[in-house]
């Protein structure tokens, strides 16, 4: 009987120990499920550079000219002072991680030695026909820590078989593989459907290109205006649209279109493809180093950030290299001293510290998902997110400070964009009144606010429309002191 009642004793407590198991798993709380499409783990690296730099070098920079004839003779080309470590310092002290080439333009002088074409750094004084600007561009990226990305033009008004569809496709492809396999780790390549204007009907075998490039090195982003993994804004002033969607429908897309560029810009809702948009603009008006030139004015560097990387999209900065083959002092200078704005304007959170109140939370206080994930350091992956019942629709967080303690000038809200884009629409209050009315929201989303600085007692963000609960991984409030100082002045 003794051994019964044991037995008996062991059962229940094992029951009990087990039910009491189930119960503490059960109090943790899965994440929400995402929300299709989503990115690759290549596309969200892209998205977190922010700001890449383009480098546009060849014949032009010699001839003053922004479009090659392709008549040009190779021996112009002759960069004396090359020294393609300078432009990976000046990227590197401007904390840029990507830097890409126009490795040929529409000129059709190649800046490798190609086997399949004279017209190139063979032909040229530079280094007696012996140098290779790639593989120098390459080799000085690399041993800084910045990943390289590669431009091929499509247009080659050089090369006799353009125009002649299967030749040319075998000529640009064999230059493709080249570039590849000669150049390894490329992490973006770069394609436009620019063409003859007098040779419309020329057909370019796109697919077979990507194909080929994701063959050869299968990790690599393509680049175009239909992806397949970044496409283009639409633009080339570094402005995405208000609304700007990473989501959108490649089938709706075609290389080189004029009627697609509002669709580029914005993107689709209803989207059944992740292509983010990256944002091209120079530093100078032209895309080639001139004389005459001379960089954008800080004021507007930032107010292209604003208007790409504050708005879900990565901004590529072409900085172009001088006859001397140096980025020049000027540009150089001009660079960091953007960096170095981004910084002071970001460096401080002013929600930092603050009581940050939210509608619900996921799971309860000990579930995972509060408000703190918002002001930690992880962009991605921590998050806060509301309970999903039916009767919790409107989601809120708000921001307190003492009486008028929040000093700012700009609101700054992200998503966690690896579980998918979801926010539709939204509005932000000051001390409850209502001062932005948003749409998408994304990677980044950066609100500079018009007049004076704020100087608030509660600043609250309300979630009105979105597709499934709203996963917000970071917040802030920060003050622009070069915006501060266009209305102090005035």
């Amino acid at each position: 009987m003794a051994r019964l009642w044991c037995s008996f004793f062991l059962f229940t407590l094992l029951f009990q120990l087990n039910n009491f198991c189930i119960s503490m798993v059960e109090q943790v709380p899965s994440p929400p499920l995402p929300i299709l499409p989503l990115p690759t783990y290549s596309q969200l690296k892209w998205q977190q550079r922010e700001i890449i730099m383009f480098l546009h070098f060849g014949v032009n920079t010699f001839s003053d000219s922004e479009w090659g004839t392709g008549d040009e003779n190779p021996s112009i080309f002759n960069p004396i002072g090359l020294n393609t470590t300078q432009w990976a310092n000046v990227a590197a002290e401007s904390g840029i991680s990507l830097m890409i080439l126009t490795a040929k333009h529409h000129d059709g002088f190649c800046l490798w030695p190609s086997k399949y074409t004279k017209h190139s750094v063979i032909s040229s004084k530079w280094q007696n026909g012996k140098g290779d600007v790639v593989k120098e561009f390459v080799n000085a990226a690399t041993d800084k820590g910045i990943d390289v990305g590669i431009y091929l033009s499509p247009w080659d008004r050089h090369d006799s078989r353009y125009g002649h569809d299967l030749l040319y496709n075998e000529y640009y492809l064999a230059q493709l593989q080249e570039l590849l396999k000669k150049y390894q780790d490329v992490r973006e390549i770069w394609f436009d459907g620019a063409k003859d204007p007098r040779a419309q009907n020329v057909t370019y075998y796109f697919s077979d290109w990507f194909s080929m490039v994701k063959e050869l090195q299968s990790s690599i982003n393509i680049f175009s205006d239909a992806g397949p993994d970044v496409r283009w804004v639409g633009d080339e002033t570094g402005t995405a649209g208000d609304t700007c969607w990473s989501t959108i429908n490649r089938t709706s897309l075609s290389i080189g279109a004029s009627n697609i560029t509002q669709y580029l810009n914005t993107g689709d809702p209803k989207g059944t493809d992740w292509l983010p948009a990256e944002c091209d603009v120079s530093i100078r008006p032209g895309w080639f180093w001139h004389k005459s030139e001379s960089p954008k004015k800080l004021s507007d560097l930032l107010d292209i950030y604003y208007k790409s990387v504050g708005r879900n999209c990565v901004l590529l900065l072409n900085v172009p290299p001088n006859t001397t083959g140096l980025i020049s002092e000027n540009d150089a200078h001009r660079l960091k001293e953007f960096r170095s704005a981004i910084d002071t304007i970001f460096h401080k959170n002013i929600a930092e510290n603050r009581y940050v109140k939210v509608s619900s939370q996921r799971g309860g206080k000990e579930g995972g998902f509060g408000p703190e994930n918002m002001l930690d350091s992880d962009h991605l992956w921590s998050y806060w997110t509301p309970r999903e019942d039916d009767k919790e629709k409107d989601h809120w967080i708000e921001i307190w400070g003492n009486d008028g303690s929040l000093r700012f000038n700009v609101i700054r809200i992200q998503e966690a964009i690896g579980l998918g884009q979801r926010i539709e629409r939204y509005e932000i209050y000051v001390d409850g009144k209502s001062i932005i009315q948003g749409t998408t929201i994304g990677y980044k989303r950066l609100h500079r606010l018009d007049g004076d600085v704020v100087h608030a007692r509660v600043v609250r963000i309300r979630f009105i429309k979105a597709r499934g609960v709203p996963l917000i991984s970071s917040i802030g409030l920060h003050f622009d002191p070069f915006w501060h100082s266009r209305f102090t002045a005035a």
